[in-house]
């Protein structure tokens, strides 16, 4: 292991820039979203496939939909990326909340604790942290 890049003095992993790269692409600019938020939607991906990331642009692109939807809100995610994309992002956050343990409820839930979802889609579907 390169202990430079523990500590990120070589810059940022290969799978965090990956996710900047999906997050663009459907209308959430990067500098919106937190680096802990980045650093720990990727090990969720990574702790999904079982420790690695097998093909890092595939995974981050099918996980950055549902962070967007998140944190863009309803209105802006949808005049990003359409009504299908929308339908399609709703439609994954509903069976996240049903249920529970899947990767997209970890990613919900990671911008809930963040604090960067948008107070929209906490209302809209009607997202609270159990004490």
């Amino acid at each position: 292991m390169d202990i430079l890049s523990v500590f990120g003095i070589r810059g940022r992993s290969k799978e965090v820039h990956h996710l900047n790269d999906a997050l663009r692409d459907v209308g959430l600019h990067s500098a919106r979203v937190p680096d802990s938020v980045k650093l720990a939607a990727v090990k969720l991906l990574k702790e999904a496939e079982g420790g690695k990331l097998t093909d890092p642009a595939k995974s981050c692109a099918e996980a950055a939909p549902i962070l967007a939807y998140c944190m863009l809100g309803i209105d802006d995610f949808t005049s990003a990326n359409g009504e299908t994309l929308r339908e399609a992002a709703e439609c994954r956050l509903r069976l996240a909340i049903d249920y529970g343990e899947s990767l997209d409820a970890r990613l919900t839930m990671l911008t809930l604790i963040a604090g960067t979802i948008h107070p929209g889609v906490v209302e809209a579907f009607d997202l609270e942290l159990a004490p």
